[in-house]
């Protein structure tokens, strides 16, 4: 792999959302702090939804993680897109960068925002009462494979959609959903019998129930369970957005 060419496109990435950090990075910490506002105000009094742990610690892990999700997938996603409408896609695919260097430059910038925004709210909101963390590793872990998979996953919309309205049929009808519908404001235990065999077929909701185990020690589902579906998932997203990316669709061709 062209390390030195990765590292520069990487560089780039980086630069282009630390530049605008106003609206990639402090709106959304915004955005989940009024989240928390609101629902602790609107949630104060009711019974735990954890033993032990209050409603107010348990949406801090949903809300940044579904932060991390957003901001990642909106990363790659929107880059590429814009390179590709204004053009300036053909100074990236030039040089001999390869696959592998231009797959890990755009994912790598994705995670770095995700974990940027995750760790600024995490921040903001732990007033609320937020315990110290049970595992690390285990919210380092899912920190990680959440970040990456919406990251390859905004590089396979960017590579789709042809002009931004559709990019954003991406975040409104399918993103927005499975991260919404994922535990973050709930535990799926509380919900009816078919929803909550439904929400098991929703792998946004292993890298949250398994980040939120990482906090508390509890989840709805075993954090081994998740962390199979979630690294399966990232495997063979990887494998799929490789090849895409490799074949040279609606990039090259």
């Amino acid at each position: 792999m062209n390390t030195i060419g990765c590292y520069t496109l990487f560089k780039k990435e980086v630069l282009r959302f630390w530049k605008v950090g106003f609206q990639t990075l402090s709106a959304p910490i915004l955005t989940a702090l009024l989240y928390q506002l609101i629902f602790a105000h609107v949630m104060q009094g009711r019974p735990d939804i954890l033993p032990g742990v209050s409603y107010n610690a348990f949406l801090i892990p949903g809300l940044a993680m579904m932060s991390m999700l957003q901001n990642a997938f909106a990363n790659s996603s929107s880059s590429l897109i814009q390179s590709r409408i204004t053009g300036n896609l053909i100074f990236i695919l030039l040089p001999p960068l390869g696959t592998a260097a231009f797959f890990c430059a755009y994912v790598g910038a994705s995670i770095l925002r995700g974990l940027m925004v995750g760790i600024g709210v995490i921040a903001v909101t732990a007033v609320f009462g937020l315990p110290l963390p049970y595992h690390l590793g285990w919210i380092i872990t899912f920190a990680l494979l959440g970040s990456a998979i919406m990251g390859m996953f905004g590089l396979m919309a960017g590579v789709i959609a042809e002009k931004f309205d559709q990019l954003a049929a991406f975040q409104n009808f399918l993103i927005m959903p499975l991260t919404f519908l994922s535990g973050v404001f709930y535990s799926i235990n509380s919900l009816p019998a078919f929803w909550r065999s439904l929400s098991h077929f929703n792998p946004v909701f292993y890298i949250i129930d398994g980040f939120r185990f990482g906090f508390f020690g509890q989840s709805d589902a075993s954090p081994w369970l998740a962390l199979t579906v979630v690294g399966s998932f990232a495997i063979g997203l990887c494998i799929l957005v490789c090849a895409i990316l490799k074949s040279g669709w609606k990039l090259r061709n």
